[in-house]
């Protein structure tokens, strides 16, 4: 009988992060859990920054994931947002480090091709898809529909990894 690994998926942003919480038995993967955690846009950067670790931290105490998983950040024409989404997610990334709670990170292009098929899959199909491959689910929001696509992600990259050795 295969040992049951939980992983967390996280989809960083400052105004509104997504998490996805999946469980992984052999082959057999299911859903534990999703949601979305928000900043308040009216308070300091330092100070959002500081909701976002807390209430992720809260959540990775409350589930306890074995392994987490975060999307890297995509850089576009802004930098000054690209930055900030930057910070949120070095944020995000500490909670599960301060937990001893190993991290791995993906370009959003592997993420949708592990996912969909296609590494330039629309936000519906990367939803619609997260539906089919976890019945159980249904996401709130977009950003959890992207974290628990994060988090299968890793589930397939881990058992392709396992697989090779």
């Amino acid at each position: 009988m295969s040992a049951v690994v939980r992983i967390i998926g996280i989809d960083p942003g400052l105004r509104n992060a997504g998490w996805g919480i999946v469980e992984i038995s052999g082959t057999r993967l299911s859903h534990v859990a999703d949601g979305r955690i928000r900043s308040n846009g009216e308070a300091a950067l330092s100070e959002r920054l500081l909701q976002i670790h807390s209430q992720l931290l809260a959540i990775l105490r409350e589930f306890a994931p074995h392994e987490a998983a975060i999307e890297e950040t995509f850089v576009n024409k802004d930098a000054r947002a690209t930055l900030k989404l930057g910070q949120a997610r070095g944020a995000a990334m500490l909670a599960p480090a301060l937990l001893g709670i190993p991290i791995a990170e993906y370009a959003p292009n592997v993420v949708k091709k592990s996912v969909v098929g296609a590494g330039h899959a629309e936000k519906a199909q990367i939803r619609h898809m997260v539906r089919v491959l976890l019945p159980k689910a249904s996401p709130e929001s977009s950003d959890s529909a992207d974290a628990l696509a994060i988090a299968i992600c890793h589930a397939h990259h881990r058992n392709m990894r396992a697989t090779r050795s």
